[in-house]
């Protein structure tokens, strides 16, 4: 499989490669450590979800370096999700800080 001809068809593509650039320069994994998850993802992929693939290769990282679990990531993609709906077309969006209170 190939990547897309154009870069990033959605702003969230851009945000998904940005971030994975800044968590790599942060020293949370290297390019070799992507590599190795990437690549066999996207290999057996279509071109249409080549985004899709890179998204769970990143969250496999974070689970495998302990960055993040599946439930934190889930949970933050939900309250992602839920606030993009809220939010009018035009305006940032905005996540409520998490509650921390038990």
């Amino acid at each position: 499989m190939t990547a897309p001809e154009a870069p990033f068809d959605a702003p969230w593509q851009a945000q998904l490669f940005a971030l994975t650039v800044a968590m790599n320069e942060a020293g949370h994994f290297s390019w070799s450590e992507w590599a190795g998850v990437f690549g066999p993802k996207v290999q057996s992929a279509e071109a249409s979800v080549y985004w899709e693939v890179w998204s769970e290769a990143l969250i496999t990282l974070l689970q495998d370096k302990g960055i993040a679990c599946a439930a934190t990531v889930q949970a933050l993609t939900a309250a992602w999700q839920a606030a993009a709906r809220a939010t009018p077309h035009g305006h940032p969006i905005t996540l409520a800080a998490p509650n921390t209170s038990a």
